[in-house]
């Protein structure tokens, strides 16, 4: 009887353990964001709280629910570039989509995108945006391992600013960047 007792108070006390360890991995895994609504109230804000939702070090969770409260419903997320075959392709991508798409690699590789110049033509409530990026996988990098533009519209709803469609292509060794979107 006292081995039944003894057996019953380990698997007790394991099963407790092993019940705290994955509190504690919940716990790690849970990260509570928040959305900064006076992220969307100026133009420059929109575009800066954009570069810094996607950026992080590897590891460092982005917080999706500001990413998605910068866009408009319906808005799209458009990258360009040449397939296999050397044709020009597009990919037009929901904000759920990209980060169901890129979500994961950006937090295993870590990746920051640095707006290095800006271009804005505004008519009544609506802009577009020429920004010209650096992508690095840390912050601490010199050398970008990529580098495009972002052709960001945006709309001026009289409250905030939503973002509509983000095209954006990277530069290529026979599509460099035009030094009138350059530093």
């Amino acid at each position: 009887m006292k081995n039944l007792i003894l057996f019953v108070f380990i698997c007790v006390l394991s099963l407790n353990t092993q019940a705290q360890k994955k509190e504690k991995k919940n716990d790690e895994e849970k990260v509570e964001f928040t959305i900064d609504s006076t992220s969307v109230l100026t133009l420059d804000s929109t575009i800066k709280a954009l570069y810094n939702v996607i950026s992080g070090e590897k590891k460092e969770k982005r917080n999706w629910k500001q990413f998605k409260f910068l866009f408009k419903p319906d808005a799209k997320l458009i990258p360009s570039g040449k397939d296999k075959a050397g044709n020009y392709r597009v990919r037009f991508m929901s904000p759920d989509d990209y980060i169901k798409s890129s979500g994961k690699w950006l937090v295993e590789n870590g990746f920051f995108e640095k707006e290095t110049h800006r271009k804005v033509d505004t008519f009544g409530n609506i802009s577009h945006v020429f920004s010209t990026y650096e992508a690095f996988n840390s912050a601490t990098d010199e050398t970008p391992f990529m580098k495009g533009i972002n052709s960001i519209q945006l709309l001026n709803d009289g409250s905030r600013w939503w973002i509509i469609n983000i095209y954006w292509a990277q530069e290529t060794e026979e599509n460099p960047i035009p030094e009138k979107y350059n530093k």
